[in-house]
């Protein structure tokens, strides 16, 4: 059963007034990979290919997430969380001269297109303060230019272990560079032209060509560690990301399976959609459907969309081939700004943007069959089929929830979830009360109510669609004195009075929201007590 945590939360407290619950954000897709510069394990969010190319530097061969984060705004895509992951990268080191020993620091980002450079002066300084001195760090876009692409300047700070402004504890909130090693006993000279008469500029220090691009990735970079908050983990404390992509390690090497069940764990648990590329040696429809069947992958929260796509190597200057899931979260991004999720049969069609074209040619009769098995297919012209094929997610046919075949369906049900769980967290700071338990479910009706009148569930009645329970059943006298809040909810994404339902536990700063089971054809306040009183409290 899926469990969902989130730690840290700030809540202002203030139950008495209201607190509309705010539609999570769709279309926004995290991707985790390797880049030629950048922050490493930490989650940046960017609007355009431009932002990637000036924080992580743009295209580079060896990146399979450059060309995927080109190809996801060339067709579609609005919004980016980039995750910059490397495998035994180095950073550049910089020297300053301290006396007969030195100042040794080492760059923050690792990378050999990390160039750095910093300057030492002891303006405004007194002749009291023989241990002080003011540090200026600039991180350039290329050696020897004055394209300063980031500056910190840090004064008065001291090489004295016990000083409050110790050079080693300033720099931990450094963007730019760390202390590498012990410090001099004496403080860094001033560097050549630092405080000289007639306002000349300083001379700066730069740092030495040592840094490191590291070897290719593999799945364990890209799982991480959930406690160092590194690969897939840097994104633990993102939200407002419903889609995720982890491009190929290296051109001629997949995401291996391991990789992918945990990225699938790790966005049933935020409410997201993995979108997986296929495997390299899919290349036609036959060898994808005979492969697909002993394929061990599959889950409800992964799609798939067949075949590879081919796009020009503006490095390479030639055609190249390329996993597809990030122009198809393009795609999907874009169709959500037409469109909602729980339209499928309005939505546009999975037409590539000219510029990508198809890796392999797919008939109609084998689209239909692909999209039986579990696999969407890209279009580079709209069909000429009269049955549209509904988008699948890779639950198959013998998944546990039929309903969760369905892209639109799983993703609305995580879409409601998500915007429920994050709208009501002020249920964490307020009193744990029966006034308190109506607001919120009269809160969370308004919400569903609204989505409701929108077409979004199933039935033509509100009992039909949708029901909200935050009361004595599910707050029982126990659960209070265990300092938990519950809230109960279901949706009909099908078929009218049959309902998915989750549970929503608030209790010491975490929130939680785990699928529960509730008779979809009773309802009734009696039946439902009785659904909760057996399946959910004590299950």
């Amino acid at each position: 059963m899926a469990e969902h945590g989130t730690f840290g939360i700030s809540v202002t407290p203030d139950a008495q007034s209201e607190h509309a619950i705010a539609r999570s954000p769709t279309g926004v897709t995290a991707f985790v990979g390797r880049a030629l510069k950048g922050p490493l394990n930490r989650a940046v969010r960017i609007a355009s290919f431009a932002e990637f190319q000036q924080i992580f530097g743009g295209l580079w061969q060896p990146s399979t997430l450059s060309y995927a984060l080109e190809q996801y705004f060339e067709n579609g895509g609005r919004q980016a969380i980039v995750v910059r992951l490397a495998n035994g990268a180095r950073p550049p080191t910089l020297s300053l001269p301290a006396g007969q020993g030195e100042l040794a620091l080492e760059g923050v980002n690792p990378g050999s297109r990390e160039y750095l450079r910093a300057a030492v002066d002891y303006d405004g300084l007194g002749g009291g303060e023989p241990d002080r001195f003011n540090l200026v760090l600039q991180r350039l876009r290329m050696p020897g230019t004055e394209q300063i692409e980031d500056q910190e300047i840090f004064r008065r700070v001291s090489v004295e272990p016990g000083s409050a402004r110790n050079i080693c504890d300033l720099l931990l909130e450094s963007r730019i560079v760390r202390v590498h090693g012990s410090l001099p006993l004496a403080r860094p000279d001033p560097t050549p032209g630092a405080g000289a008469p007639g306002g000349h500029a300083a001379h700066y220090v730069a740092s030495a060509n040592n840094g490191d691009d590291g070897a290719p990735l593999t799945n364990y970079d890209v799982i991480g560690s959930a406690a160092a908050g590194t690969g897939l983990w840097a994104l633990q404390a993102q939200e407002g990301f419903d889609l995720l992509c982890i491009p190929p390690l290296a051109r001629e090497q997949d995401v291996g399976l391991a990789t992918l069940l945990v990225a699938a764990r790790f966005c049933r648990e935020r409410h997201a959609m993995l979108v997986v590329d296929p495997p390299a040696e899919w290349t036609s429809a036959e060898k994808t459907l005979d492969a697909f069947r002993s394929w061990p992958f599959r889950s409800e929260n992964a799609v798939m969309f067949f075949p590879r796509v081919v796009a020009f190597d503006r490095l390479r200057n030639r055609m190249e081939t390329f996993g597809s899931a990030a122009a198809a979260a393009g795609m999907l991004a874009r169709d959500d700004e037409v469109c909602p999720l729980w339209a499928p049969g309005q939505s546009v069609e999975p037409i590539l943007r000219p510029g990508l074209k198809l890796a392999a040619a797919v008939e109609d009769a084998d689209r239909a069959r692909l999209a039986h098995a579990g696999i969407n297919t890209l279009q580079s012209v709209r069909s000429s089929a009269r049955t549209r094929l509904i988008p699948c997610t890779l639950a198959g046919p013998g998944g546990g929830c039929s309903d969760w075949r369905y892209l639109a369906a799983r993703r609305l049900a995580l879409f409601v979830v998500a915007s429920i769980e994050r709208g009501a967290r002020w249920l964490l700071t307020a009193p744990n009360k029966p006034h308190v338990w109506a607001q919120a479910q009269a809160e969370v009706e308004r919400f569903l109510e609204e989505l409701s009148r929108e077409g979004a569930f199933a039935g033509s009645q509100p009992q039909d669609s949708y029901f909200v329970i935050c009361d004595e059943r599910v707050n029982r006298r126990e659960t209070v004195a265990e300092g938990k809040t519950h809230l109960l909810f279901g949706i009909a994404t099908s078929r009218p009075a049959e309902f998915h339902a989750w549970l929503i536990t608030y209790q010491g700063g975490c929130s939680r929201a785990r699928p529960v089971a509730v008779n979809r054809l009773a309802t009734s306040r009696q039946r439902v007590e009785w659904e909760i009183e057996t399946s959910i409290l004590r299950g």
